[in-house]
Parts: structure tokens; C-alpha cells; sequence
């Protein structure tokens, strides 16, 4: 079966003077417009595509990448306003709506919003929401702590920042464990932090325990080598300074220097860190 709203791999059938017709196991056809046909295409071979409704409501195949696939999230750019609600930049040639029904308040032509894809199940089109938190579950959850996970910054919160985990569940970054700039849209690595007994989930940007000291370590080494072997910080530098030069909280930085001291690679003076 042909999935829309997600990759296919599917056998090039016939070339037309419209383009190729591809077809799944099953026998069901769909058109790859000429405009998107490979060169070196061959008759009987496989070719990955993505599959969605053309302007016409027919299923068509691309090999245009959109921004977001069925059932995931991505932050995408109004770039037309209608009588059916904000349209957005998906990637694709036709945009994908997102119904007025589907929008937490009235998006705004040139704003981009965190948006969910999915099959609308009466019209059958693919179709986007604004309201993404109908589409996230914490209800089943098997993530270890410490455990490396891929997140969307979605909304800033009095206690920091909410972000989509795995493109199924939600979690919240604290203010208190944020070193670097972030914004919503940002697509990040994340590291479990802890899962809480009423399945919240807190997430943090940098590797947990033993595993932080080595990256970062290797980073201050590279910033160390960046500005001619000399960093004007030290075990007594604020953890303000810290922060905002370096991403760092004060803690990790101490662990990091720490490693390279031992190591033999700085030399911890009065002035600050300086290369061996």
C-alpha cells in the first residue's frame, strides 16, 4: 500500500510524455511528474519518493524532501492566509493547510508555528494542526536515564522550555539547565534527565554524569587552541561569565578543566587557562 504523507519505495513501472508511473507490490500506480524524474532512472528498478495529494486531490509522487512527514512535527512558515485557514510552507510545491478549527489562535502570514501533520480521516488529505498537544502521549514511555533522544523546542514556559521528544512525547527543559541560546523551532539533542512518577519527562542538552566530562573537556581544549592556547576563566570566574562565554554551567566547566589539567593539557594561573 501506498502510504501518503511518507516515503516509498516503489518500482518504476513505464515512462510516459507525463512522466513515470511507479507501482507498490500490490498494484496500485502513482505519477512522477517529469519535472521530478532522475536521470539515470531505470525501467523495473526501485526508486524512493514521497507521496502526497497533488491540487487536483491525486495522489502524486516527488522527490522533493518536505520539511515534515505524517505524524510528525516541524516548525514551519505561514505564506498564505484563506478563507480555510494559514497555509505553510512544507517543502512541496502544493502547501499544506492548516484549518482555522486546527489553530490554538490565528496564525499570521510570515510567522512560523510548531505544526503536526496528519491523514484528516473525513477528507482524506493531509492536513496540519497548530494544536500539538492532542497528538502528544506520556501515557507509555520506555526511556532510560541518561538516555540520547531528539527534541523540538515548542513553547517557552515560566520554568523553561517545553519540547517534543521522539515526535510522540512531551518534556520540559528548566531554565537551570539551559547554557546556550535556544529558541522554538530549534531541533536539538537531548539527553533524559529524569522521568517522573506522574510520566513527566525532564530533559537536559548535555550528557549526564561521566559521560559530559570528555565532550566537554574537548571543547574547551578546541576554544583553548581557537584563541592562541589562553581562556581568561578559571575555578574562581562567575558562573555568570562562565555561562554566557561558554554554555557551561559552572560545575561542568570545573569537571572539564579538571580533565584536561590532570591530562597535562592547561595550566590553571590567576589570569585564566592556558594551553601546554
Amino acid at each position: 500500500m501506498i502510504k501518503l504523507g511518507n516515503y516509498n519505495t516503489l518500482k518504476v513501472l513505464r515512462s510516459t510524455s507525463v512522466g513515470l508511473f511507479l507501482g507498490d507490490e500490490e498494484g496500485t500506480e502513482v505519477l512522477l511528474p517529469n519535472k521530478y524524474v532522475p536521470q539515470d532512472f531505470q525501467i523495473d528498478a526501485d526508486l524512493k519518493v514521497f507521496c502526497y495529494l497533488d491540487n487536483n486531490e491525486r495522489p502524486i509522487a516527488t522527490t522533493l524532501e518536505p520539511y515534515v512527514l505524517r505524524n510528525n512535527f516541524a516548525f514551519l512558515k505561514v505564506v498564505e492566509i484563506s478563507l480555510f485557514g494559514a497555509f505553510v510552507d512544507w517543502g512541496l510545491e502544493k502547501h499544506l493547510l492548516v484549518p482555522f478549527r486546527e489553530q490554538n489562535g490565528r496564525m499570521e502570514e510570515g510567522k512560523s508555528y510548531v505544526v503536526h501533520c496528519y491523514l484528516d480521516e473525513e477528507s482524506f488529505r493531509l492536513t496540519g494542526s497548530g494544536r500539538i498537544d492532542r497528538y502528544l502521549n506520556n501515557n507509555q514511555l520506555n526511556y532510560e536515564i541518561h538516555q540520547e533522544v531528539d527534541v523540538l523546542v515548542c513553547r517557552r514556559t515560566p520554568l523553561g522550555w517545553e519540547v517534543i521528544i521522539e515526535n510522540k512525547n512531551k518534556g520540559l527543559i528548566f531554565e537551570t539547565d539551559v547554557f546556550k541560546p535556544i529558541a522554538v523551532g530549534d531541533r536539538l539533542r537531548g539527553y533524559i534527565k529524569n522521568v517522573r512518577e506522574d510520566n513527566k519527562i525532564d530533559i537536559t542538552l548535555q550528557p549526564i554524569g561521566a559521560k559530559m566530562l570528555e565532550p566537554t573537556a574537548q571543547m574547551i581544549f578546541e576554544k583553548l587552541k581557537e584563541n592562541n592556547g589562553f581562556l581568561p576563566f578559571h575555578d574562581k570566574s562567575s558562573p555568570e561569565v562562565i555561562k554566557e562565554a561558554l554554555h557551561l554551567s559552572k560545575k561542568s566547566f570545573k569537571k572539564a578543566i579538571g580533565i584536561l589539567y590532570k591530562e597535562r593539557k592547561i595550566t590553571i594561573e590567576a589570569d585564566g587557562i592556558h594551553l601546554v
